[in-house]
């Protein structure tokens, strides 16, 4: 390491340490932003040669992370950007905090995934779903697919774990040499009508989509069989791509050949295994999916990244359960209309309230025309707190929808509104930190996964990532 880079590494520790010690925040950003000004070629020699993979898509990035990284630890000592700062500076502080870690495994914003993945020298990428995000900062969804696709495209020796259900992602992986397909969902389906090579038209069956106009080499673009899926029976793999890859998993454990300790996975049978995740949600399931198969790529058997997947309670406080004033909160974060969608489908119907706080900053997107996309039509029946800076535009949004509702801005006072009982609360990025830190500061204690009662620490997870780790 030169020099400069080894200036660079001691610049970002101080700044980090400093963070921690001012309470600013745990440092995930600004020892990478400080050690990236110093030295631009950073990032690159950080990698040092490590077996890496980068998770990226609009929603699930977090979760599949935390998912992967606790399998991979099963057999390796991980790297990993826990706090999801998943920028450039975010990755260089994960990978400050992780230099002697065996392997790397990292959550990457979709638009800087063709610079990490090149600097990295990136040997898997798991791409979960591509949809409308934050129109006010990466606009039109075809652009991001086009600059992952020629990410994939440069880098034909990368593993790329692919959802087959995504038309978007599909683009992506289609001419990919080691691709893994992943039935892990399709989700939010209003940003995929076309094909984003052809334009043509995308028609949808129950378990398929095909594109009614043919690529312009004349094959069908259609989606392609899964060799890992989820339903209601658990997680079933089999085929020969079940343990596709580059070998990326062997570097440094004396293991030779691609996916061995997961051999057994593959062939022309099919196996399926309960799945039993503690966290909700059929995201969540194909989330588990994408990970235990990238984790079988890096040659851990799948019974260990399986059990691994089913051990994650929460992430960076999402899913979180808080006592509160004799209330029992569960804490749910959305931030796009597939990620509201789907977690308006995890709310509990039988809670005693329920509170939706919206705020319209920098790192939420200032465009908000999205909440006219998602189905709120189906709390119709239920009492609905709205709160958040953009409240007023939430309830107006309930009103048409005919659901019952009283807006009460201030997100803790929403809370508190209720009667003692469970609330259920979504919000969006800032709304979620904001709420954190303020249950925090008045002493809301988390609920552990043993029912156990615990000082709320997940307010520090909320504090680390800045307004750029939100996108």
């Amino acid at each position: 390491m030169s020099l400069r880079s080894r200036i660079a590494c001691q610049a970002a520790d101080l700044a980090t340490w400093a963070s921690q010690k001012t309470g600013r925040g745990a440092g995930g950003m600004i020892g990478g932003l400080i050690a990236n000004a110093i030295d631009p070629n950073l990032l690159a020699q950080l990698s040092q040669g490590r077996p890496t993979v980068l998770v990226t898509g609009t929603n699930g990035k977090s979760t599949t992370t935390r998912m992967l990284a606790h399998a991979l630890a099963s057999r390796y000592s991980v790297a990993t950007n826990e706090g999801g700062d998943n920028m450039d500076a975010g990755v260089i502080s994960a990978l400050l905090a992780g230099r002697d870690k065996d392997v790397v495994a990292l959550e990457v914003d979709e638009l800087h995934v063709p610079n990490i993945a090149e600097k990295l020298d990136a040997d898997v990428l798991v791409l979960l779903n591509l949809t409308r995000d934050q129109l006010d900062r990466v606009g039109e969804i075809n652009k991001i697919e086009r600059a992952l696709r020629a990410c994939v495209e440069a880098r034909p020796d990368m593993t790329v774990i692919a959802n087959c259900d995504d038309v978007q992602v599909t683009s992506v992986a289609w001419d990919a040499p080691n691709v893994v397909w992943v039935s892990a969902g399709a989700g939010f389906v209003g940003d995929s009508t076309s094909c984003p090579r052809t334009g043509g038209h995308i028609v949808r069956t129950e378990d398929d989509w095909y594109a009614v106009k043919k690529l312009p080499d004349g094959r069908e673009f259609r989606r392609p069989e899964p060799t890992w899926w989820v339903d209601k029976d658990g997680l079933s793999y089999g085929g020969d791509g079940a343990g596709a890859g580059s070998g990326a998993g062997s570097a440094g454990t004396g293991d030779t050949g691609v996916g061995s300790a997961g051999a057994d996975n593959t062939g022309a049978g099919s196996r399926t295994l309960p799945m039993n995740l503690q966290l909700p949600g059929r995201a969540n399931r194909g989330n588990a999916a994408q990970a235990i198969a990238a984790a079988v790529v890096m040659d851990v058997p799948v019974t260990d990244a399986l059990r691994a997947a089913e051990e994650v309670t929460d992430v960076a406080g999402r899913y979180s359960l808080v006592e509160f004033e004799g209330r029992t909160l569960r804490l749910m974060l959305a931030k796009n209309p597939a990620g509201w969608q789907e977690a308006l489908s995890m709310i509990d119907r039988d809670v005693d309230s329920v509170v939706i706080a919206v705020n319209g900053q920098v790192a939420d997107g200032q465009d908000l025309s999205w909440i006219w996309d998602v189905r709120f039509e189906d709390f119709e029946g239920q009492q609905v707190l709205a709160a958040g800076e953009r409240g007023t535009d939430l309830a107006v949004r309930l009103g048409y929808a005919g659901v019952r509702h009283t807006l009460i801005k201030d997100t803790v006072d929403a809370v508190l509104a209720c009667p003692p009982g469970r609330v259920e609360v979504l919000a969006n990025y800032t709304a979620f930190r904001d709420l954190k830190r303020e249950l925090e500061r008045r002493g809301a204690t988390t609920v552990e996964a043993d029912g156990t009662d615990a000082p709320s620490t997940t307010g520090e997870a909320a504090t680390t990532a800045t307004e750029e780790d939100a996108r």
